[in-house]
């Protein structure tokens, strides 16, 4: 599984990558977190607003901080 937290590194970007992280370790995936701050592969992923999560190249999330039951959901799927 490849994901995605996308944004400049605002608080709430942080904020995101921290609840992915932390869902990805407590569900054990096999996932790589990756975060993205350029600007360009931003908008490659078709992400106009921070923060996101993309999840094998799906926006799953966009413009606001997921909640953690919410980041366990897309990860069972």
């Amino acid at each position: 599984m490849d994901i995605k937290v996308v944004g400049p590194g605002c608080a709430k970007c942080r904020e995101t990558e921290s609840i992915v992280r932390e869902a990805v370790e407590e569900m054990r995936q096999d996932a790589v977190v990756e975060k993205v701050t350029d600007l360009r592969a931003m908008m490659a992923l078709g992400v106009l607003a921070t923060p996101a999560v993309v999840i094998d190249g799906t926006i799953r999330c966009t413009g606001r901080v997921p909640s953690p039951a919410e980041v366990r959901e897309w990860l069972r799927a």
